[in-house]
This record gives structure tokens, sequence and C-alpha cells, in this order.
């Protein structure tokens, strides 16, 4: 691969943005959870950073940006094994790519915060990142099926599954694999009996504007030139739609709830960011607002439906990531063209909604599965949860050691 010098900068400087992505959900998860799991809940997020920014280099770029492997084009192949053969420019590349693994694993955490032994946290991500996400991120991005989705049906050879900046790859897979781990795993003690509420609302909400600091590089470097028109529109109506969709959580919460909260308005800005990122090079201002409001109604309801069924995704994933990208890479389909970009000429936009439509189901489907089939291996194994006893103490105490009054 070679790039320009404007790109590998606009890399560097993106990747930089994303990183700080990770200590922002660190605060947010942490800001969220009971006193006594904070330092364990950071953790994961931190520890995603050593564990898949290693695996990255040595095997996961090149199962994602690898040359394909069979016809359909399921996964890369080992050419690019521990960078043999990459330059420095395309390490610049890599590296950008490689925050979007990291930051895709520390999501799926919020599915089983406060119950998870660390051990099997750790391989968890080393197995999720490689088995998982490496072949979902090679359909859309490396040259898979997903990218050529217009041939592999028989349709327009032009014709795939658009998702701009991780949609698919990065929220449904995270919100799939958190909700897969969510029903292996089971409810915390006490959990529909004892009320579990934030243990620290500032940090929730500096980690929320970490986030939305950090997808701008998200989603405007996915334009690989931050000087592009391209990168101009993703940085607006990334801002747009998380706005909007902040409003829209706190209207219809305030409707339901009788009160509007701090967190939820954190909540609902995430839901905005997720529901825009697949969309944020293809669609306008226009579009954005109505993503952004949609994402945030939509993903309130989601998440009150998931505690109304009793399902204990710790820090709500699934119907942050899951639901809001599942819309987004919806919306992208029905709004591609609109106040920005162009639909293709030889793709009708009933056409385009089909093509997302089937990358959803693809994104969803295999996340979940292999996601389920890495957990039930590693529970029948090492074992995935700790005791009550350890639960009760606290992740901080019995996994790490530390607390937060030491």
């Amino acid at each position: 691969m070679e790039f320009t010098e404007l790109e590998v900068l606009s890399f560097l400087i993106s990747s930089a943005q994303v990183f700080i992505m990770v200590p922002g959900l660190a605060l947010f998860y942490g800001g969220l959870v009971r006193h006594k799991n904070v330092i364990g809940t950071m953790m994961h997020s931190i520890t995603a950073i050593g564990v898949v920014s290693v695996l990255w280099v040595l095997w996961g770029y090149t199962l994602v940006f690898g040359n394909s492997v069979g016809n359909w084009g399921f996964v890369g192949d080992l050419s690019k094994f521990g960078m043999i053969g990459v330059g420095l420019q395309e390490q610049a590349f890599m590296i950008f790519q490689g925050m979007f693994a990291v930051i895709a694993v520390a999501l799926i955490a919020g599915g089983f915060a406060e119950r998870i032994k660390f051990s099997a946290y750790v391989l968890f991500c080393a197995l999720w990142v490689t088995i998982v996400y490496a072949p979902l991120c090679h359909w859309v991005w490396g040259g898979g099926w997903l990218g050529n989705l217009g041939s592999v049906l028989g349709m327009s050879e032009h014709g795939f599954s658009l998702d701009f900046a991780g949609g698919t790859v990065v929220h449904i897979a995270s919100g799939a694999a958190a909700l897969a781990a969510a029903f292996i795993i089971g409810r915390r003690v006490g959990f529909g009996s004892v009320t579990v509420t934030p243990h620290n609302v500032p940090l929730v909400l500096l980690g929320a504007g970490l986030l939305w600091f950090g997808w701008f590089g998200f989603n405007a470097g996915s334009s690989f030139n931050l000087a592009s028109d391209d990168a101009i529109n993703a940085f607006v109506v990334t801002n747009v739609a998380a706005a909007t969709a902040m409003s829209s959580w706190l209207v219809v919460s305030w409707l339901v709830t009788k009160r509007p909260s701090a967190s939820g308005a954190a909540a609902g800005a995430v839901a905005g960011l997720v529901a825009i990122t697949p969309a944020a090079g293809f669609v306008g201002v226009m579009p954005a607002i109505v993503i952004g409001a949609v994402s945030g109604a939509v993903c309130f309801l989601a998440v009150q439906l998931a505690h109304r069924l009793r399902v204990d995704d710790s820090l709500d994933v699934f119907g942050l990531h899951g639901i809001g990208g599942m819309w987004g890479a919806l919306a992208t389909g029905l709004f591609v063209g609109i106040g920005f970009g162009a639909l293709d000429a030889d793709v009708s936009r009933i056409e385009q909604v089909l093509y997302q439509i089937i990358g959803i189901l693809a994104a969803f489907a295999w996340s979940f599965i292999v996601s389920s089939i890495i957990l039930l291996a590693l529970n029948y194994t090492i074992g995935l949860r700790i005791t009550e006893m350890e639960e009760e103490v606290g992740i901080d105490l019995t996994q790490h050691g530390e607390g937060m009054n030491q």
C-alpha cells in the first residue's frame, strides 16, 4: 500500500485521537459501575490496549489486510505476518486500523462488567480479535465478500455493504458479543432486586466527552485525508448526530422516567456517535439529524426493554452499540447521497438497503455465534465467572488486590 504524506499524517493524528477513546471508555465504564468494581472495570479497557496492540502487529493486521483466502474472501493470508514487507507508510495505516480493533474489544467488557475473571477476559480479548474481528473486518474493508456484495449476489459489480468507519465492523460486532456474554455468564448477584446506580457520574461525563472527542478521529480519519471534503463532512455530521441523539434520549427518558439524568445524556450522545459512524462519509447534515434523533430514542427504548427482560448487559453495550450500529447501518442505505456523497449510479436505493441488511445480519450472526463458542470454551476450561463471595467483595480487591480507598 502506498499513501501520500498528508494521508500518513492524517493516520497518525487520527490514531492518537482514537487511542484517547480507550481511556475515555475506561472512565465512562468506571463511573457507571459500583465503587468496588471501578479499578477492575477500567482495567478491562486498558488491558485491551496491551493485548490487542501486540496481536495486531503479529497477525491481526495480516488477517484483515493480507491477500484474501478463498473465492469469497473470508480472511486475509499471513503474507504480512509480523509486519513482513510492510513499509513505514503502511504502518501508519496499520496503527490506525489497530486502534479500531482495540476499542472494539474494550467495548464488549461492558456486557460482563463486575463479574468476569480477569484471566478469562485476557484470553477472550486475544481470541475475539483473532477469530471474530479480523475475518469480519476483512469482509468489509480488506477485500472480502461484503465489500464485493453486488458481485457475490450477481447484481451490481459496484454494489457493496457501506460502512464508512465501523458501524458493522466495530459496533454491531461488539454489541452482539456483549449480548452473548450477558447470556452465557449470567446475571450479577442480586440483579433485579438490588438497585445499581453509577458510583461517579462526573467520571461518566468526562469519559463521554473524551469518547466524543476521539470519535472525530474515528470518523473523519476514516476519510484517509483530514483536509478532504469527506473528512470535513464526517466531522460535522458526527457532532450533529451526537448532539441530536443526546437531546432525543433526554426527551424520551424525561417522558418515561420523569427525570432527565446526566448519565442518560452521556449515553444518548454515545448512541448518536455509534449510529452516524457507518454513514459519516455518505450523508449530509439533515440526514445526520434524523439518524441522531432516532438513535437516541430507539437506543433508550432498547435499554429499557433489556432491563424489563432481565438481560444483565451490565453497561448496556448491546442497547447502545448493537442497536445503534444496526440503525446506523440501515440508515446509511436509506440516506446515502442526501446532502453529501452519492448513491452509485448502478445501484438502486432498494438494492443498497438490501446490501445494508445483509451486512447487519452477517455481522450480528458471526459475532454472536462465534463469540458464544469462545465464551463457552473458556467457561468449560478455565471458567469465566468469579465466585459469589468474590462478587460481593468486588473485582478490584479479588482480581487485582487494589481498592479505591487504599
